[in-house]
């Protein structure tokens, strides 16, 4: 009898556990749909902004702002990691602490300055568990990051890089490309200088591309000003956006297969537990039959 007590108490506690990974999986599920559509929206707008600067570069000819201008050194560069303030997201944080310590041993061969700025609970006890030294820590950014909390980070940044503090940023993050496939990644968002080469990849591989006539006033170098400062916070943003997205799907994937995994222990339990039971029935049976028998 103890035998199919143990089983009945293990089955029960399984049967809690999956109704918990399917209540979490379907929570994902939301917050994905909501975040993609957010993510969606972000990049649809960070390239109409890059496309208005590649129109900048066309109409005024070489573009000059210290925000497109690579520093003759990459000695001050700060590496921004985003992670999840909580588990149970599969392999959504390791992937990117491993493209993480690689530059850390990278930056230490070549005796580089890395700053290590970390988003996110994970990463940061990752980090204190490494004995490496984080610079700044921000565990504010959850599934639905805004633009005002990316917007006072992403002014630092630029304030420090048009000042010589800041030589390179980094960002290593998950990118989101489809609902099935996110790459983690390590991406240089300053300096600038590739927005143009990006934007002519992306007109070549277009089927056919119209040409438009601006007029531009005032100065096309004027309106670089103000287009340059909020194309990087716009690729800034999407970073975060992808982040929150690819950290749903992990989470939404993990929880799935945690709920597959918990009903196969169900039905494996509840057979085992069928096999105990009819095994204590046969035994009482026997010994109620040796009984009669002894009586006799």
């Amino acid at each position: 009898m103890a035998k199919a007590r143990a089983i009945l108490k293990r089955l029960k506690a399984v049967k809690n556990i999956r109704k918990i990974t399917r209540t979490m999986e379907l929570i994902a599920t939301a917050r994905f749909k909501r975040a993609m559509d957010r993510a969606t929206e972000a990049a649809a707008y960070t390239r109409k902004i890059s496309e208005l600067v590649a129109d900048l570069a066309e109409a005024g000819g070489e573009l000059d702002h210290p925000l497109l201008k690579p520093h003759e050194t990459r000695e001050n560069r700060i590496l921004l990691v985003l992670t999840s303030n909580r588990g149970l997201c599969g392999g959504y944080n390791a992937s990117v602490l491993r493209l993480v310590q690689r530059e850390i041993v990278t930056s230490r061969e070549t005796d580089e300055q890395l700053q290590l700025e970390v988003s996110g609970k994970r990463g940061l006890n990752f980090m204190k568990f490494k004995k490496y030294d984080v610079e700044r820590s921000y565990t504010h950014f959850e599934d639905k990051p805004t633009f005002e909390e990316v917007d006072e980070l992403a002014q630092r940044y630029i304030d420090d890089y048009c000042a010589g503090k800041l030589d390179a940023l980094d960002v290593a993050y998950v990118r989101f490309e489809t609902a099935s496939r996110q790459t983690a990644v390590v991406e240089t968002l300053l300096p600038l200088g590739k927005v143009t080469d990006e934007l002519a990849e992306q007109s070549d591989a277009s089927e056919q591309k119209t040409s438009v006539q601006y007029e531009f006033k005032p100065s096309p170098q004027e309106i670089l000003e103000e287009v340059l400062p909020a194309a990087f916070k716009a690729k800034l943003l999407k970073c975060f956006l992808d982040s929150a997205v690819s950290e749903q799907i992990a989470r939404m994937v993990a929880m799935k297969g945690a709920t597959e995994n918990a009903g196969e222990m169900i039905s494996d339990l509840s057979q085992n537990y069928n096999r105990a039971r009819q095994s204590q029935i046969t035994s009482e049976l026997s010994e109620i039959i040796g009984g009669a028998a002894a009586l006799e």
